[in-house]
């Protein structure tokens, strides 16, 4: 009697316990089905009432919310119907949305979304339970369920985030690209803007070697560098910067650049490798960026031959340097605003400009040869000074206007021939 009870009790199958568990559970998930609608339909009405930017969203995606919403319930009583089998929601949930939505829809946004809908249905927990203990199972259910919804959110705009990135960097890329290749359209504008460019005013390009560090990092460490670098007088957390890497060259285009460029653009220096940093001419838009580039460029080129020059160094104080390299810019710059304005200021000042030089900047031996007094030496030399910009006296002036002055006499003498 007792033995045969006790053969049939492992046929009878799980502890009743377990099989009431079960039980209770298999109702809890239909009635969640059946209420699914209703709770997607309260959740939507409650994100109606509390949040604007729902409000105002366009039909379509408004629509596309609702199915998300509704998504998640479905996919929570799928995921409670299993609970030994639990794997990842986000497909469950956000798949049903087109990628777009995340674009429409901010990751703030989605989080409200999210713990509207959860708040609405722990709110209807005891509606939808039987008994205490299903009812602390399901709060329990949808605690451990709702972890899951913040991490498959998190992975959804972190995958957006990192895809935008590597957008954005092509963008970047493209943008530096077309200012070096001397693309001056309103193109430029449309796509800088499109990263963030706030700049109107006063760009300049900076160019010098690459760090041996990947190219992502180097771009990202000028960012922070222009973000951290104050502009008196230019509303803005700081410097524009839009950067590249092209072979072992690092560029920026750096826009707010007021004042003194060298002192403005220091900071922004160390982001260089060792060896010179060359700052082009600051010009009024980005569409005209490609002319600074230009400068730039070839004073890099140039710059090794100015092993003291300073860093970073102005494009413009490298022209003798660049003009010898065989730089036309250059050597239209220095004709048209040194050879030419001491020209026209009469043919005594290039005659005492070139005998002083000549004479290894001694007033007395120029004074000597051109059968003047020293002081009218002197006095024709701070007019060259006020025409030019540049002191005879100085190593470096004396340099560049020697440069003018053989450019000059080559240009005059190739007219007379």
């Amino acid at each position: 009697m007792d033995t045969s009870h006790a053969q049939t009790q492992p046929d009878s199958g799980d502890a009743p316990s377990e099989r009431e568990s079960r039980e209770s559970r298999g109702a809890t998930v239909r009635r969640l089905e059946k209420a699914t609608g209703a709770l997607a339909a309260a959740a939507i009405a409650r994100m109606e009432e509390k949040f604007a930017w729902y409000r105002n969203m366009p039909p379509e995606n408004r629509s596309w919310v609702g199915l998300v919403a509704q998504a998640g319930i479905a996919a929570f009583t799928e995921w409670f119907r299993h609970p030994d089998q639990r794997s990842a929601v986000s497909a469950d949930v956000f798949g049903t949305a087109p990628r777009e939505l995340t674009r429409a829809v901010t990751l703030q946004q989605t989080v409200q979304m999210v713990r509207t809908t959860i708040e609405v249905v722990e709110d209807r927990i005891d509606a939808l339970s039987e008994s205490p203990e299903e009812s602390r199972i399901l709060r329990e259910g949808m605690l451990r369920y709702s972890r899951e919804i913040a991490f498959a959110t998190a992975q959804i705009y972190a995958q957006t985030a990192e895809l935008r990135g590597a957008w954005d960097a092509r963008l970047e890329a493209l943008i530096v690209d077309a200012v070096l290749r001397g693309e001056e359209d309103d193109s430029l504008l449309s796509r800088a803007s499109t990263l963030g460019w706030a700049a109107r005013t006063d760009i300049t390009v900076m160019v010098g070697l690459a760090p041996d560090d990947e190219a992502e990092a180097v771009v990202d460490g000028m960012h922070r560098a222009g973000r951290h670098r104050p502009v008196s007088g230019y509303e803005g957390p700081g410097l524009s910067v839009l950067a590249g890497v092209q072979g072992d060259r690092l560029i920026a285009i750096v826009g707010g650049v007021t004042g003194d460029p060298v002192t403005t653009l220091r900071a922004l220096a160390g982001q260089f490798a060792p060896g010179p940093v060359v700052i082009g001419p600051v010009v009024a838009e980005l569409t005209a960026a490609s002319r600074s580039a230009e400068a730039a460029l070839s004073g890099l080129r140039a710059a090794v031959a100015w092993p003291d020059a300073p860093r970073p160094v102005l494009a413009d104080d490298l022209l003798p340097e660049r003009a010898v390299a065989g730089d036309e810019l250059a050597r239209a710059v220095l004709l048209e605003e040194i050879y030419r304005p001491l020209a026209e200021a009469g043919s005594a000042l290039l005659e005492t400009l070139s005998v002083y030089l000549e004479q290894a900047a001694s007033l007395e031996a120029a004074a000597r040869i051109l059968f003047v007094h020293p002081n009218t030496v002197r006095y024709r030399l701070r007019r060259v000074t006020d025409i030019t910009g540049l002191t005879p006296s100085q190593a470096r002036s004396a340099f560049t206007l020697q440069i003018a002055l053989v450019l000059g006499r080559l240009a005059e003498s190739g007219k007379s021939a």
